[in-house]
């Protein structure tokens, strides 16, 4: 069985972490951030998405929960910065090739 039935809490953590990375508009933010020389401001965000800052805001905060992405206060600035992004790139390039 799937490890011994993994714990409810567990099970929860994984699908919510999923269910982040299972939006064309989340994933194209976790993209963007990832392919910036430095730390992206959420406005800037908004602009290369087209999108009004309350929906994209949404997106981020959903990915901050998820612990995909990282908000830095950087005086009155936020930005945004991937979190362990060589693990989650590891995650994507899998399940690419489980679609392929």
């Amino acid at each position: 069985m799937v490890q011994k039935l993994i714990q409810n809490t567990e099970l929860k953590k994984l699908a919510f972490f999923l269910k982040a990375l299972g939006n064309p508009t989340r994933l194209k933010i976790l993209f963007l951030v990832a392919n910036s020389e430095k730390p992206l401001h959420i406005k800037a965000v908004v602009k290369k998405l087209g999108m009004d800052y309350a929906a994209t805001y949404r997106h981020i905060k959903m990915l901050e929960k998820a612990q995909i992405i990282k908000i830095f206060e950087v005086g009155r600035s936020r930005v945004l910065a991937v979190n362990k992004s060589r693990e989650i790139f590891q995650v994507l390039d899998y399940v690419k090739k489980c679609v392929s």
